[in-house]
């Protein structure tokens, strides 16, 4: 009998019932800026446990779709469209920290300009909208399950990844302007920066459109876009 065949067999034989078997969710940090400030889209859950408590969207991962499958599904329930930023973050699987059962999730984190943000309330929660993050931290708001620690994690995250990628450009539409750019950067960072500096730092991104902005009390300003020639990842932006 060939390697091939015994393998076969194995298989044939094995016991599915061995290992108990944990369950699996995705859940889905969706971040957006509005009115100048970093929010993050949260549910209302309308079941147990934690039933009426803030918490992220999310899914139990079905067996016959892959993790990413099951991360783009939240997208589509909750604000319509996976045209947007996704990005795996983290595996978190402390032992209790679901009441129901051992529940293993793996987190993701997505990012949308506000433009295209549009909440879709599901059918098993009372509530969709968007949340200030830094009002979420300070006013030490109790999300369901260990929804906050994910949430600190991913503001974390984005911090280090603005100072050495293109992530801030996924919060503003294909063309804008310096000070739209510098108002994300700032947000993003959680600190104001000087304009010379900042442009100068930027300027192996983007390039010049040939648009204005119109119909604006002050100077008009140029509009740019993100330049498609890759920037050298080495390089970095802002280092912390």
């Amino acid at each position: 009998m060939n390697e091939e065949n015994h393998e076969q067999e194995f298989l044939n034989t094995y016991n599915k019932e061995q290992y108990e078997k944990p369950s699996v969710t995705v859940d889905l940090l969706i971040f957006t800026i509005e009115d100048d400030e970093l929010k993050i889209v949260l549910i209302r859950r309308n079941e147990m446990p934690y039933k009426d408590s803030l918490a992220l969207p999310g899914v139990f991962v079905r067996i016959d779709e892959t993790l990413e499958e099951a991360a783009y599904r939240t997208i589509k329930e909750e604000i319509g469209s996976c045209d947007i930023y996704l990005e795996q973050l983290f595996t978190w699987g402390d032992i209790e920290r679901d009441p129901r059962m051992r529940i293993i999730s793996i987190s993701y984190m997505a990012i949308v300009s506000p433009h295209k943000l549009k909440l879709v309330k599901g059918e098993r929660v009372s509530e969709v909208k968007l949340y200030s993050v830094n009002k979420l931290i300070d006013t030490k708001e109790k999300l369901a399950f260990d929804h906050m620690k994910m949430i600190k994690y991913a503001i974390e995250r984005i911090k280090n990844k603005v100072a050495y990628t293109k992530i801030a450009f996924e919060f503003v539409e294909e063309e804008f302007t310096l000070p739209q750019l510098q108002k994300v950067y700032e947000i993003l960072l959680n600190k104001t920066l000087y304009k010379a500096n900042f442009r100068n730092k930027i300027k192996e991104l983007v390039e010049e459109t040939d648009k204005m902005t119109e119909k604006q009390p002050h100077r008009p300003s140029k509009y740019y876009r993100l330049r498609e020639t890759e920037y050298e990842q080495n390089k970095g932006i802002f280092k912390r």
